[in-house]
């Protein structure tokens, strides 16, 4: 594997790779098993993980522009736009037009969105809890610590923009 550090290719070496490779393995069955620890209970509650995540965005964040919705749930806007509409037509969320820009179209909760999103969440954070017990509170800290420094650095080898939330 070469790695470009500035100009410059670098050839990682083995041993970086092969942490690089069991990381990515980690990362991957880490994120199935707690999607798995999780989704049964939503989809009791009638939701997927990505109408989830449009909820809970709202529920934390307020109103926000259809785009910024998109890129804080990681998905393509044709998904993003799809699971509003979905939302939208079951009265959970409502879409209206920016108020200084009428081209910006905003998300927000209804007040049954609002009621949902109330109910599930608690029991949602109580399920992702028991999926992560075996991991101590410190232990958590420097996971999130290691990931959010893993993706800031990801994302800028991708020249993706970075902001004040991420």
């Amino acid at each position: 594997m070469t790695v470009k550090v500035g100009q410059q290719p670098v050839r990682a070496s083995e041993g970086d790779r092969a942490a690089t490779l069991q990381l990515i393995i980690a990362l991957g069955r880490a994120l199935q098993a707690l999607e798995r620890a999780v989704r049964p209970h939503l989809a009791e509650c009638g939701l997927g993980l990505t109408e989830f995540a449009v909820l809970e965005v709202l529920y934390h964040k307020g109103a926000l522009p259809l785009g910024a919705i998109r890129n804080r749930i990681l998905v393509t806007g044709a998904s993003t736009t799809y699971v509003v509409k979905k939302l939208e037509a079951r009265g959970l969320i409502r879409r209206r037009a920016g108020a200084e820009d009428q081209r910006m179209v905003f998300g927000e909760l209804t007040a049954k969105g609002r009621t949902l999103i109330d109910e599930v969440f608690p029991a949602h954070v109580e399920r992702l809890q028991q999926a992560m017990a075996g991991l101590s509170v410190s232990q958590k800290r420097d996971a999130s610590r290691l990931l959010r420094a893993l993706s800031l650095h990801a994302r800028r080898t991708t020249g993706e923009q970075i902001t004040e939330d991420d």
